[in-house]
């Protein structure tokens, strides 16, 4: 295994490890922001969607009914985790086994919001979620980092698009999930939905590049002190 490259550096005049919240809908480049601030900044990147994934594989693998919340909880329960850190990235491994691409295939997609809605699934990676502010300063992309994760973060943002742009991106992507399904799925739970946290700099990206999200980005993280 490649040694762990752990960022633990700080932002200037922040004594304590500080939290980039990146919250929204998918396909609205959370992920593609989340990477260049993280660079921008030295920071350790976390994609909290690829830990849910990461447990919704392992699922699959143990034939664990991802229908059945017994079933996943168990299966969670019984998993062992990882959390190295390669070039600024900080994954998860179940059972000293890295997914990789895997957790991106069309299994993965149509299951992983059905496991995401059970509470104890959410209160578990939570609390893993917050043990990661061991690192070091994070950029953090998911549906409940700002509103639940680390809710007293001053830095938020919430990213949305029109649906056609975000399945344009998808698709372009290579990925075929059904965002309409999964918007309804994640905006609905009981527990943790998607939602624009207090506080949050909320972003249209339908129309934007890239570089164009990233400044605004920028902008306003330097508008609140970072």
């Amino acid at each position: 295994m490649k040694p762990p490259n752990v960022t633990k550096n700080n932002a200037p005049g922040h004594p304590r490890p500080v939290v980039i919240a990146i919250d929204g809908t998918s396909g609205s480049g959370k992920s593609t922001l989340a990477r260049r601030l993280a660079k921008q900044f030295g920071f350790n990147h976390v994609d909290t969607g690829a830990m849910y994934r990461t447990l919704t594989w392992q699922c699959l693998r143990h034939n664990a009914d991802c229908n059945d919340p017994a079933a996943v909880i168990r299966t969670m329960r019984e998993m062992k985790t990882e959390f190295p850190v390669f070039d600024g990235r900080i994954r998860m491994f179940v059972d000293e086994a890295n997914p990789g691409e895997a957790i991106r295939g069309e299994a993965v997609n149509q299951s992983v919001s059905l496991i995401a809605r059970i509470p104890e699934v959410r209160a578990w990676m939570v609390a893993r979620q917050r043990e990661l502010i061991r690192f070091g300063s994070l950029v953090m992309e998911g549906r409940d980092i700002g509103s639940v994760v680390f809710a007293e973060t001053p830095f938020k943002f919430y990213l949305d698009a029109h649906l056609d742009a975000r399945v344009e991106r998808r698709s372009r992507d290579g990925y075929s999930d059904q965002l309409k399904q999964r918007d309804i799925l994640d905006t609905t739970r009981r527990v943790s939905p998607l939602v624009v946290s207090s506080g949050a700099y909320v972003m249209d990206t339908s129309a934007n590049t890239p570089d164009q999200t990233a400044a605004l980005a920028l902008e306003e993280l330097k508008r609140r002190g970072l």
